[in-house]
C-alpha cells in the first residue's frame, strides 16, 4: 500500500510567492531571464524567415503550456497536469525534428523538473523517467556528464519540493498561531467581560438587598402604627445604603481600571456602620486584582446576610495574609432573626463560592458555636 507522503501533493502555501523575500523573488526573475534569453538566442540565432517564424510560435506554445502546467499542479489536477506534461515532452521532439536540439533539451529537463517539484511523487517517479530518458538519448555529451546532468536534475527538483514543502508547513503553523492569538484574544476578551459582569451584579445584588431591607422595615413600622422617628430611622439608613451603594460602583470601576485602595482599608471602612471588629495578621502585601475583588464582594455579602439575619449582633472579621493565600474569616455573635430574615432566593453565598472556586480557592459557610462563620480561602 503506498504511503500518504508518496500520494501527498506539495503544499499550495509553499508555491505561492507570499513570504518569499524581494530579493529571492528578484534572483529568480533575473535568472529566468538570463537563462531564457541565451537559450533562445542559441537556438535560433542562426534561423531566418519562416524557420524563425516557426521556432518563436514553438517557443510561445511551451510557455503556454508551462503556464497552464502550473495552474493545474497548483489546483491538484492530476490528469490535466500529467497531460500537460506529456505536451511539454511532445514538444520537445517536435523541438528535435527541427533542428532546435537545444530547445528539446531543455523541455525535456524542464519537464523532469516540473514533475517531481509539482506532481505526487507517484506520478512524478513515472513521468519524470520519461523525459530523462529522452534528454539522455538525445545528449550529445558524454555518458558520464549526461548521468552526473540527469541526477542533478533529480536532485534539484526533490530540493526545490523539500523548500515548498518546508514553506508550506511555515504559513500553517504561522496561520495556526495567528488563529491561536485570536482565540486567545477573544477568549481574554469574554473572560474580561464575566468580571466585569460579576462586579457590577455583585455590587447592585449588594447595594439593592441592603436597600430592600430597610425600606421593607419602614414598610412594616408604617402597618405597625410605628413612631414617625422609627420609619425615618429606616428611610435614612436605605438613603445611606444607596449612598454606599453608589461609592461601591465607584470603587468597581476604579478596581477594573486597576485603582483600588488596601483590602484592610476597605474592610474597615465598611463595618464603620455595623461596628464590627477587624483584624489583620501576616505581612501585609498587594493582592492580584480577582483575589482582592473576591475577599471585597465576600465580606459585603457575609454583612449583608448579617443585617438581615442577625441584626445587632457583634460581627469579628479577620483577614489573614498566609504562604501562597489569603484568608477572609467573618463570624458573628447570633441573635434573633430579623423581620426579613426569609427575604431573598439564597443565590449570594452560591455566587460567592462560584467566584472563589474559579480563582482555585473555597468558600465555607455554616453555623458556628454562636452565630455564622463565613470563610473564603483564596490563593494568591
Amino acid at each position: 500500500m503506498i504511503s500518504d507522503r508518496w500520494m501527498r501533493w506539495p503544499s499550495r502555501e509553499g508555491l505561492t510567492r507570499e513570504g518569499q523575500s524581494v530579493a529571492r523573488l528578484w534572483f529568480v526573475r533575473v535568472l529566468r531571464v538570463a537563462i531564457g534569453g541565451s537559450l533562445l538566442w542559441n537556438a535560433f540565432h542562426h534561423d531566418r524567415g519562416w524557420r524563425l517564424a516557426a521556432g518563436v510560435g514553438l517557443v510561445v506554445l511551451c510557455g503556454g503550456l508551462v503556464w497552464a502546467f502550473l495552474r493545474t499542479s497548483f489546483d491538484h489536477r492530476l490528469w490535466p497536469s500529467v497531460t500537460l506534461l506529456a505536451l511539454l515532452v511532445g514538444s520537445g521532439y517536435a523541438a528535435q525534428l527541427g533542428d532546435w536540439s537545444v530547445l528539446a533539451l531543455v523541455l525535456w529537463c524542464g519537464a523532469a523538473f516540473l514533475a517531481l517539484e509539482r506532481l505526487p511523487l507517484v506520478v512524478a517517479a513515472g513521468c519524470m523517467p520519461l523525459a530523462l530518458a529522452s534528454f539522455a538519448t538525445h545528449n550529445n555529451d558524454g555518458w558520464l556528464v549526461t548521468a552526473l546532468i540527469v541526477v542533478g536534475l533529480a536532485l534539484a527538483g526533490y530540493t526545490l519540493r523539500l523548500d515548498a514543502d518546508a514553506r508550506g508547513n511555515a504559513h500553517r503553523l504561522l496561520a495556526q498561531e495567528r488563529a491561536a492569538r485570536a482565540a486567545e484574544a477573544e477568549t481574554a476578551a469574554l473572560a474580561e467581560r464575566s468580571r466585569i459582569a460579576r462586579e457590577i451584579h455583585d455590587v447592585l445584588a449588594h447595594s439593592l438587598s441592603a436597600q430592600l431591607v430597610h425600606l421593607e422595615a419602614a414598610r412594616l413600622l408604617i402597618e405597625g402604627d410605628a413612631t414617625r422617628e422609627q420609619i425615618l430611622d429606616r428611610v435614612v439608613a436605605a438613603r445611606s445604603m444607596a449612598r454606599e451603594g453608589l461609592a461601591e460602583t465607584r470603587q468597581a470601576l476604579s478596581a477594573l481600571r486597576g485603582e483600588m485602595t488596601p483590602v484592610e482599608d476597605f474592610l474597615r471602612e465598611l463595618v464603620v456602620s455595623d461596628k464590627a471588629s477587624v483584624s489583620v495578621t501576616g505581612a501585609r502585601r498587594a493582592l492580584p486584582a480577582e483575589a482582592s475583588q473576591a475577599v471585597r464582594r465576600v465580606a459585603q455579602e457575609a454583612l449583608t446576610n448579617v443585617r438581615k439575619h442577625a441584626p445587632g449582633a457583634k460581627v469579628f472579621v479577620r483577614l489573614a495574609y498566609e504562604e501562597g493565600e489569603v484568608t477572609l474569616d467573618i463570624r458573628d455573635s447570633g441573635g434573633p432573626p430579623g423581620e426579613l430574615a426569609a427575604s431573598g432566593a439564597g443565590y449570594g453565598l452560591i455566587g460567592m463560592r462560584e467566584r472563589a472556586e474559579l480563582l482555585g480557592g473555597s468558600l465555607t459557610a455554616g453555623p458556628g458555636e454562636e452565630g455564622f462563620i463565613v470563610t473564603l480561602k483564596v490563593p494568591t
